[in-house]
């Protein structure tokens, strides 16, 4: 699964950059909502929708990383699968804190620059309620601890919309 999401930065990173790949399949824009984007792409063969924020500000980071999202994706095998891409290397086995409000989630893995959390669905409450998320992860070698900053306004709308075009399957009656 974690393989599939860094998929996603990767759409993420292709959105914004959507000129340079008209020879691929280019991710397609549902709309933006606030400081949020809502789109959708195909992975082997089934659509993907997802939606991201980038950071509003950051502490501690260093100066030639790619740019922090945040992001939320519907699969056709999950649902609600958030991470975070801070932008440069993380170090294996490490572990990264999203803070919603009073709210702490930790990440249960990380790949390359990005980190995985649990709790999808508490999460998503989190993140419809609340005004920022903020993400703490460990810094690049010898530097401290890198502190992204990513506002919710328009989440609620852009999960709407990602979730109309990639509702949840319905499992059949038994």
């Amino acid at each position: 699964m974690p393989r599939n999401l860094i998929l996603v930065a990767a759409s993420c990173a292709a959105l914004a950059a959507a000129p340079a790949l008209a020879q691929r399949e280019q991710p397609q824009r549902l709309g933006t909502h606030g400081s949020w984007t809502a789109a959708t792409h195909q992975e082997n063969g089934q659509k993907v929708c997802y939606a991201f924020a980038r950071t509003a500000r950051s502490e501690g980071a260093p100066g030639n990383r790619a740019a922090p999202t945040l992001t939320v994706t519907h699969r056709p095998g999950g649902r609600d699968q958030v991470a975070a891409s801070v932008g440069y290397p993380l170090p294996r086995q490490s572990e990264a804190v999203l803070t919603v409000g009073t709210q702490e989630f930790r990440s249960y893995g990380v790949v390359q620059s990005s980190a995985f959390f649990q709790n999808g669905a508490q999460l998503i409450g989190a993140f419809r309620n609340g005004r920022e998320a903020v993400v703490r992860s460990p810094g690049p070698p010898g530097r401290s601890a890198v502190t992204d900053t990513f506002p919710l306004t328009g989440f609620a709308a852009a999960y709407e919309a990602i979730s109309r075009e990639c509702p949840a399957q319905q499992r059949p009656a038994r």
